[in-house]
């Protein structure tokens, strides 16, 4: 599963640069922009980071932070739709993708959590 997140967090990271070169360039909050950035491409950098992790405990906690960006992620993608920065379709295809990627790292943590206590 790390592979295909790995993999998926990367397409990920890619869609919210596009994105959020593409809100840059219409004017759009540089603040706000930077602040899902960020957070969006933090995701990806994490997992793969945890991929060459010292210990279990050491890669539970990488996926933990990458999880926690997706949650902060999320919420920049919800803060961008409600105030009409992004339109529907954009926030629905970047929330799914995103909510692909948290479901993935919190059943990973909790397939390493367990293996940990073995």
């Amino acid at each position: 599963m790390e592979n295909q997140l790995v993999t998926l967090s990367k397409s990920f990271a890619v869609h919210i640069i596009n994105l959020c070169e593409f809100l840059k360039a219409r004017g759009k909050a540089s603040a706000i922009i930077n602040q899902l950035l960020r957070s969006g491409t933090s995701i990806g950098a994490n997992i793969h980071e945890a991929n060459y992790a010292s210990s279990k405990a050491d890669f539970i906690n990488k996926f933990q932070i990458a999880l926690k960006e997706c949650y902060e992620t999320d919420y920049w993608l919800g803060v961008f739709h409600e105030s009409n920065i992004v339109n529907d379709k954009e926030y629905s295809e970047m929330f799914a993708h995103c909510s692909k990627i948290r479901k993935m790292l919190i059943a990973s943590i909790t397939t390493a959590k367990k293996a940990e206590k073995k």
